[in-house]
């Protein structure tokens, strides 16, 4: 009786040990995941990929797009720049597909809002105040706080774990990280090359004077 007692006390502790093991598995292949990202971002020829579709989309949507100013310019520089980036993630992050949907919801945003706003002109409709709105909302503690904001940060990660939004965020980086370093590279290209340009128009015009 005490050696069946016994070997069930050993069985009892030994039932857990697969699913730590499982764990512990689903943890390193998190893990590997987030360094091949990291590595895949790092790369010298992911960058010149992503540099090679951003100038692409640059000029197709430059000629598409009519002359504007120098702030709606920058924003769409940006935007293309963000889907671009989007794209060469080829859709395996959370932030990658927020930014592709992103354009589509904006646009049936604006237009909801329109439609309202026409809608109570029509009626003549003024929305009431509330006088709770003022109310002070309770203080969260400051991990949950942080937690927020970085959600905030990460396109399409406002709802998520803290493990899953540390994994998003640190992909996100890494990605950010590489289009800086592309984009300066093709600003440094474009200035050497407007310098260059405007070099050979000075000695041609020397040589015409002469």
């Amino acid at each position: 009786m005490a050696s069946m007692i016994s070997d069930f006390d050993e069985s009892a502790h030994r039932l857990p040990e697969p699913k730590r093991k499982k764990l512990r598995k689903i943890e390193t292949v998190n893990q590997d995941q987030a360094k091949n990202n990291q590595i895949r971002w790092r790369s010298l020829a992911e960058q010149q990929i992503y540099s090679s579709k951003l100038v692409e989309a640059l000029r197709h949507s430059r000629r598409e797009t009519s002359p504007a100013t120098i702030s709606t310019r920058s924003r769409a520089v940006r935007e293309t720049a963000d889907k671009i980036l989007a794209i060469a993630a080829k859709g395996r992050t959370r932030w990658s597909r927020a930014i592709l949907s992103s354009r589509l919801k904006q646009r049936l945003k604006n237009h909801k809002k329109a439609k309202a706003k026409s809608k109570t002109a029509a009626a003549g409709y003024s929305r009431p105040t509330n006088p709770a709105i003022g109310v002070q909302k309770k203080k969260l503690p400051a991990l949950r706080q942080r937690t927020r904001v970085l959600g905030r940060l990460v396109p399409g990660c406002r709802k998520l774990s803290l493990p899953n939004l540390l994994e998003e965020a640190t992909d996100y980086i890494a990605a950010l990280e590489m289009q800086v370093r592309a984009m300066a590279a093709l600003a440094d290209f474009l200035t050497g090359f407007n310098a260059g340009a405007s070099n050979l128009a000075e000695s041609s015009n020397r040589l015409e004077m002469s």
